[in-house]
């Protein structure tokens, strides 16, 4: 090992560079992350959801979404007043987790269906890796057919991708937590019904509504960078349009309030109340037309004129009627899946995601924190692999680093969020929800405001990184899978 060790520890000693000269400090969150090529130029039509895209909300928001759910469920749903005692915890849930009904245990899925270690909670206290193994029958793995469906709704479990659902993963923790720290008995299936209930209310009975609308300052986010998107689409000749699950007495008030109230000016159609994700898979629901006051009218939609507002209808009528189809439409929303992935699979459209997360995700990665961890767990990776058969005596030293390695997985994953860790990574692999990101968003980005940073003509490329099986090729994989060719000395000049 000795030789071995020396090289690999010699950049670790004092007066050496810790982080490779390479290694980016700087991430852009303000950047357009793109995974297929995207060329502006070729792009005629704009859509947008409303809600987290063209409109961003504070935090305190989902604060009141979780206090006013957590009193349906005391008084509504009559349970326990002791509830009323937990409030909101920042930052506790992340976007993209897996909740299995029956167990009550919120979790991080990665792309393979596997749960990442150290990322399972029931209630407000993490479950013990062995114990999640008994729990699943001696495996990590979650089955398909047990796992969230095409819309995250499984039947034993629920993917949450709607950043509405942080306050309601929230509500569902706290309440496991208190009849479990309680020792009251319940009914999980029951508990995940009833929170689900009761934050719908909040939505079904208006209050997220009346709440934004009474306090805009307080509530929206960035407006004026979303008139200066709307402004630049516009001057360069672009046609837009809005579809939205939100009613339009709320839009008006948000856009009037971001826009001016001449914001109509700028769409060319507007949707309301669609219904979403049936409006991209219903054929039979029609559209309505909405008078100046907000009012249903009856007569039979010809078609969808600009300055009018409509109501639900469904994406094949509005494809017959505008005729805009195919890679000349992008679409922006936050939700992969009732925003995006239909569009993308069914009907060719380019899709944006806009995903908030970024700005923090991309700071933690830009610090030299992180960097050094990955680094030194990279290279640890490096060393384990290489050293697979050893002597007795080198035994101990795997081990520890085996220890090491683990040890920084959780610093690493920590910097992000300690509970869950980053919305786009497990350990090693991606997320769940960061591979429904790579295939049902051509591009992504923090917020709409990015598009303010390229020109109209402008051509988003995807970077190439490796395969496994193209790993000698780059660099930085050097240290692992090209140590098993007997030609590294030649590959090494490869840039």
């Amino acid at each position: 090992f000795k030789p071995l060790m020396d090289s690999c520890f010699s950049s670790f000693l004092p007066g050496s560079d810790l982080i490779p000269p390479g290694a980016c400090k700087s991430l852009n969150a303000a950047a357009v992350y793109a995974n297929n090529e995207v060329n502006l130029a070729e792009v005629d039509i704009y859509g947008f959801d409303y809600d987290y895209t063209l409109a961003l909300y504070s935090d305190a928001l989902n604060t009141m979404i979780y206090n006013t759910a957590r009193r349906f469920l005391i008084e509504h749903f009559k349970y326990p007043e002791g509830i009323r005692k937990y409030d909101y915890i920042q930052n506790f849930a992340t976007r993209g987790l897996h909740y299995d009904i029956q167990k009550g245990l919120l979790m991080k899925i990665d792309a393979f269906h596997y749960i990442e270690p150290g990322t399972v909670y029931r209630g407000l206290s993490p479950v013990p890796d062995d114990e999640v193994l008994q729990l699943y029958g001696g495996t990590f793995h979650v089955p398909l057919q047990q796992d969230s469906g095409f819309y995250g709704k499984g039947p034993k479990v629920k993917q949450f991708m709607d950043i509405f659902s942080i306050p309601e993963m929230t509500l569902l923790a706290v309440a496991n937590d208190f009849f479990i720290t309680n020792d009251i008995d319940y009914d999980p299936v029951h508990l995940f019904k009833d929170v689900s209930e009761a934050i719908g209310m909040v939505h079904l009975k208006g209050y997220m509504y009346k709440w934004v609308m009474q306090d805009l300052d307080n509530f929206i986010l960035r407006g004026e960078e979303t008139d200066a998107v709307l402004h630049q689409l516009v001057t360069h000749g672009k046609k837009l349009f809005l579809i939205t699950n939100s009613p339009f007495s709320f839009v008006d008030k948000g856009m009037t309030h971001m826009v001016g109230k001449n914001w109509r000016d700028f769409f060319d159609v507007v949707i309301v109340q669609a219904d979403k994700p049936h409006f991209f898979t219903d054929c039979i629901k029609p559209f309505r037309r909405l008078d100046d006051n907000g009012a249903l009218r009856w007569e039979k939609i010809t078609s969808l004129d600009k300055g009018q507002i409509y109501k639900q209808g469904n994406l094949f009528d509005f494809l017959r009627l505008t005729h805009w189809r195919g890679s000349k439409v992008l679409y922006f929303g936050d939700h992969l899946y009732s925003d995006l992935a239909d569009l993308m699979l069914r009907h060719g459209w380019r899709t944006g995601a806009i995903v908030p997360e970024l700005e923090n995700e991309t700071k933690v990665v830009s610090t030299d924190k992180y960097a050094l961890n990955l680094t030194w767990l990279q290279a640890l990776t490096g060393l384990m692999e290489r050293l697979q058969v050893q002597s007795t005596e080198s035994k101990e030293v795997f081990q520890e680093w085996q220890r090491e390695r683990e040890e920084l997985r959780v610093m690493t994953k920590n910097l992000f969020n300690p509970h869950f860790g980053s919305i786009f990574r497990t350990c090693h692999n991606p997320t769940y929800f960061s591979r429904r990101l790579s295939r049902f968003s051509d591009i992504y980005m923090t917020n709409l405001s990015s598009l303010l940073n390229y020109d109209q003509s402008y051509t988003f490329y995807p970077r190439r990184t490796p395969l496994q099986h193209e790993a000698p090729l780059w660099m930085d994989q050097l240290c692992t899978g090209c140590m098993k060719t007997p030609f590294l000395e030649d590959m090494s000049i490869i840039r």
